[in-house]
Parts: structure tokens; C-alpha cells; sequence
């Protein structure tokens, strides 16, 4: 994929071959009255009774988005038709697992956009910065990484013992495993979707992001961090436990790095041969419905 930003096409430009294809211009959907972009992105809302929430959250889409895959987890509000109601083309997924990491890896399998979009369905997030994560994919990045705590970023929703749990968190992973990151737990990601081929989510809970941003900096993807702003949840009470999810991560951390030691001792272990050591961007986005 090429990263050429091209000035939104109004359809209306004349071609000099009337039975050739459309131009690469007119391929391109428009982002504003000066930008334009090709690959298709896709919005993954994982989602469990969060009707009174959703429409604070389709709200905020860009009405350039490829697709939103809303993934329900067996509601039993109108989170389904209050969602169908408000993005007509919305994609339906149910889950049959259990927990968060479990919904986004269902809805990730269903997506077929070139770009995916972590979104939560609490309102806490802001759909207009998914320009922002459109950008830095298309610049060259591979992982577009969320942050709370970057030049720009913030929170309305972390309790001091949350932040301080995550600051250590996070300089653990730093330490660990080479990373920079100034927000570890955070939620509001964006990546290409052939990323998926090389971290290979296998986890159900909270703990998924983590997973995610330990899997990145392993496989050698280029990861750039975006200022985000976290707003408090709008209606309901969330099902995270500082405590109880903070192990969590603190296990999917060891795991990960008892993982690396085993693979690094794996290949450097002597054989019969020989005892010595063995030895992608595009632009901005497109359009369906935005919610009224």
C-alpha cells in the first residue's frame, strides 16, 4: 500500500476514455473538502447492554467509516435494534464467548476493512480522533496506540490507585520488553488488519489490550502512540475491577515474558549441525452513514 494523500474527488471530473476505469482519484473517498482516502476501515464495538449509550457513540463516528461491527454479548436491553436504528449498515456479531478480549477478537474475525478500530460502547471515547489513528497508519505506522497520558491526552475516569497501577504496569512492560509507552491499560487502538497474522490474540479478558501492546513491540511493529482524551461512561457502571483485572495484566505480563525467555533459549540451543545461534500505508478513510 502506498501512502498518497489525494484531494477528494466531487465524481464529477472528466475522463479522457469514457470506457476506462475510474481514475485512482475517484477511487478515493473524501475525509474533508481537502483530503481523501483509500483504505476501508472498520469500527469494532464490543458491546453488552449499552443501549442508552450507543447513540453518544455513533454520535461522534466519522460518516466516512467503511464499516461499524457492533459485537453483542448477549444483551438484553435494545443495545441490537437501538444500534441498527442509529447505523442502518451496522454488522451484528454475536458472542458466544465470554469477556472482552473474547468480543473484539469475534469482531475482528468479521471485519473486512484494511484498517481496524477499537471502540468501546460506554461513551468514554471519541470518534472523531479516529482520524487522528487513520493518519498515523497511513504515515507508516502499524499500531496506532491510544494514550491517556501523552502530550495532548487525558482522563476524566481513573481513580489515583487506577493511574498508579498503571504507570507501574507500564514501566514494567517498558523495562521488559523495550517498549516506550506512556499508557499501557487503554482501550482506543487502531492497527492494519494484517497485524492480527503476527500477535495472535489468545486471551478473554480486560487484559486484551495489554496482550495487544506487549505482541506489537515483540513482533517489531511500528507502534506510534496518539494523544487520546477518556471521558467518563455516560449511563451504567463498568465491569472493570482495579484490583482483580490489575493481576490480570500483571499475569499476561510474566506470561508473556516467561514466553520470550523459553523461545530465545529455544533458538539458541545447540544442535548436531551447530552450537552456534540460529539465526505498510495508504490515506485517510471511507464513507457509509453517520448516526443522526
Amino acid at each position: 500500500m502506498s501512502s498518497v494523500l489525494q484531494p477528494a474527488s466531487t465524481g464529477n471530473e472528466p475522463s479522457s476514455d469514457p470506457s476506462s476505469e475510474p481514475s485512482p482519484a475517484e477511487k478515493y473517498r473524501p475525509v474533508s473538502s481537502h483530503l481523501a482516502i483509500a483504505p476501508p476501515v472498520s469500527v469494532v464495538i464490543p458491546a453488552m447492554n449499552e443501549a442508552e449509550n450507543l447513540p453518544y457513540v455513533f454520535k461522534t463516528l466519522p460518516d466516512w467509516i467503511h464499516e461499524v461491527v457492533l459485537v453483542d454479548g448477549n444483551s438484553t436491553d435494545d443495545t441490537v435494534r437501538v444500534a441498527r436504528e442509529l447505523w442502518p449498515d451496522v454488522k451484528v456479531v454475536e458472542q458466544r464467548g465470554k469477556g472482552k478480549g473474547d468480543a473484539l477478537i469475534t469482531g475482528f474475525k468479521a471485519c473486512t476493512g484494511d484498517i481496524i478500530v477499537m471502540v468501546d460502547a460506554d461513551g468514554s471515547a471519541d470518534g472523531q480522533e479516529i482520524v487522528s489513528y487513520v493518519s498515523a497508519l497511513v504515515s507508516g505506522a502499524d499500531f496506532a496506540k491510544g494514550s491517556r497520558f501523552a502530550n495532548g491526552g487525558g482522563t476524566d475516569d481513573m481513580t489515583f490507585v487506577r493511574k498508579l497501577g498503571n504507570r507501574a504496569l507500564c514501566a514494567v512492560v517498558n523495562r521488559k520488553f523495550g517498549a516506550r509507552y506512556t499508557d499501557l491499560c487503554y482501550g482506543y487502538n487502531a492497527f492494519w488488519r494484517h497485524c492480527l497474522d503476527k500477535i495472535d490474540l489468545d486471551c478473554t479478558g480486560f487484559e486484551v489490550e495489554t496482550l495487544m501492546n506487549i505482541r506489537v513491540v515483540k513482533a517489531g511493529l511500528k507502534v506510534q502512540e496518539i494523544p487520546s482524551h477518556e471521558y467518563l461512561r455516560i449511563h451504567g457502571v463498568s465491569n472493570l475491577r482495579a484490583v482483580r483485572d490489575g493481576l490480570r495484566v500483571l499475569r499476561v505480563i510474566l506470561d508473556e515474558r516467561s514466553n520470550r525467555r523459553a523461545l530465545r533459549s529455544r533458538t539458541h540451543a545447540p544442535t548436531l549441525a551447530s552450537v552456534g545461534p540460529v539465526g505498510t500505508a495508504a490515506p485517510v478513510v471511507p464513507v457509509r452513514r453517520k448516526a443522526s
